[in-house]
């Protein structure tokens, strides 16, 4: 869980976090903020809200979809269950029996 501090006025600050990033994602971090003319730490927290956003969307989406095959089952189902019985008029008049 993140973590809080207070401020020297005594209000809470953001909560903070703590990551360990590979050199080269590091660098490229850095090099995003800078052309940017962000903060390291800001050009994280932006990256971060991104794939949340995105992450979101995507579990929305696929739950969505889930639900819209289980209508799709459900209500075919329910036409099938609404449907008439029928009896067969008789017995079949000829019958094949395949030889394998």
């Amino acid at each position: 869980m993140a973590t809080r501090q207070n401020s020297s006025n005594g209000k809470q600050k953001s909560p903070r976090i703590q990551v360990v990033l590979p050199e080269d994602l590091c660098e490229r971090l850095a090099q995003l903020a800078e052309a940017e003319s962000r903060t390291v730490s800001n050009m994280a927290k932006v990256l971060i809200q991104e794939g949340v956003k995105n992450r979101e969307l995507i579990e929305s989406s696929t739950s969505k979809e889930v639900e819209t095959k289980k209508t799709k089952t459900e209500n075919f189902i329910n036409a099938l269950e609404k449907q008439k019985t029928q009896r067969l008029k008789g017995i079949p008049k000829r019958l094949r029996f395949n030889r394998n």
